[in-house]
């Protein structure tokens, strides 16, 4: 009698578990339908979506799907660009070689042409940057540079600034002490170099103005030149290299009273008010040196 008396308990316990595991299911039915039959506003399709992904395992299966293709399409989208790009830096390098190989043919055919010429070959330009330390009051046209006859600045020197990432003529080393020199710029009246044009060849003499634009003057009387043409430092100048950038013309004029052949104005590349770095020639070296 109490062996039975203490099994009672358990039937009872086995069967209300029974019966709460066959509920699960009918719950889960019940809630499904509840789910299917309510409007699809945002709160409703939220909690369908969330037990969807819980409960049914092909729903997470597709998400995982999904996600591995989003991230499959965004690789193969990262290597078809770099497959472009390494198909266009293979057309730069064919587009660059073959330019080296015309360059080569240039350069050994201006080597015989100034051989059979017996023209000097060209130079490389050998200096030092200079920064302007300060400017006379009376000569604004001028500067005084931090470098000096130590760091090789030498009277006479062409002095070259930068505009644009090239090179333009800035003036030519007046004075020069131990740690400073004095740069007289082309806008100063006391400055002249030979240039010459660059559509019309026209050659003249080029000189400063003061605070107005630079003077080309002894052009020839049937000249051709034209407003806007580049003019350059000339291939037979004794200070400046040949081929730097000077300025560009604004007016050409014809002989006057005062002038017995044509002239022009030339607006300088290089800015009086602005400059700051200064490039100075030292010493050039001829290409046969090794």
């Amino acid at each position: 009698m109490k062996s039975m008396k203490r099994k009672a308990p358990r039937k009872k316990q086995n069967f209300s578990g029974s019966r709460r595991r066959a509920a699960l299911p009918v719950t889960f039915i019940l809630l499904s339908l509840l789910l299917m039959v309510l409007p699809l506003e945002s709160p409703v399709a939220s909690v369908k979506a969330v037990l969807s992904y819980v409960f049914i395992p092909q729903i997470r299966a597709a998400h995982g799907a999904v996600s591995y293709a989003e991230g499959v399409n965004e690789t193969v989208r990262e290597l078809l660009s770099v497959h472009r790009e390494n198909e266009r830096l293979k057309e730069d390098l064919s587009r660059i070689r073959l330019e080296n190989a015309q360059a080569r043919e240039i350069f050994a055919e201006n080597e015989r042409l100034s051989s059979a010429l017996k023209l000097r070959p060209p130079r490389s330009w050998r200096g030092v940057w200079a920064k302007t330390a300060y400017r006379e009051p009376t000569q604004w046209n001028s500067v005084i540079v931090d470098k000096g006859s130590a760091d090789g600045v030498r009277e006479r020197a062409a002095v070259i600034a930068q505009k644009n990432g090239s090179p333009v003529l800035a003036g030519v080393v007046m004075e020069t002490d131990e740690n400073t020199a004095k740069v007289l710029l082309v806008q100063d009246e006391d400055f002249a170099a030979a240039v010459y044009t660059d559509l019309s060849s026209e050659e003249g003499l080029l000189s400063g103005a003061g605070a107005g634009p630079l003077k080309l003057e002894y052009l020839p009387s049937l000249s051709k030149l034209q407003e806007g043409e580049n003019v350059y430092t000339s291939p037979f100048s004794a200070i400046f290299p040949a081929g730097i950038l000077v300025g560009k013309v604004l007016h050409v004029y014809g002989a006057d009273a005062d002038r017995t052949a044509r002239w022009a104005q030339v607006a300088p590349e290089a800015d009086a008010s602005s400059v700051r770095e200064l490039f100075i020639l030292t010493r050039e070296d001829t290409g046969n040196k090794k």
